[in-house]
């Protein structure tokens, strides 16, 4: 009796971790942590009122909390959700949660589209992502 339990016990174990469903997850392919599975989400992609800097040296000029949407590359892992971005003006330190790749993943030479806004500390500036998307 002691025998079929345990080999009942062993045999439920196993189908359970072969059960178990595999996450794909997304982030900057290179020497960083992995970013959890999250669902995409929708919303409005057009015109806005507030003005978008659109390269690397204006928010590096820019006030706290502007708005931007940087091309560039996604060229290096400085930190737990830190990297440094870059375009054709220069480069900036950027902080991507994990939360915000939603499942996209990326190497140095990937193209990406990155937006969200500016972290202007007392000298520094940094760029605070919302999304990151691959660009065509």
């Amino acid at each position: 009796m002691k025998k079929l339990l345990a080999v009942s016990v062993l045999m439920l174990s196993s189908m359970s971790v072969m059960a178990a469903p595999q996450a794909t997850q997304g982030g900057f392919n290179g020497p960083t942590e992995a970013a959890p599975l999250v669902q995409p989400q929708g919303g409005f992609n057009g015109p806005s009122a507030v003005p978008v800097l659109t390269t690397v040296k204006a928010a590096s000029h820019a006030d706290d909390n502007a708005a931007v949407e940087l091309t560039g590359h996604i060229i290096s892992s400085v930190g737990k959700e830190d990297y440094m971005f870059k375009d054709v003006t220069g480069e900036i330190k950027v902080e991507i949660d994990n939360k915000d790749w939603r499942g996209v993943t990326v190497t140095p030479t990937t193209k990406v589209i990155i937006r969200g806004e500016v972290d202007k500390d007392w000298t520094v500036r940094t760029v605070d992502v919302n999304t990151v998307t691959i660009a065509k």
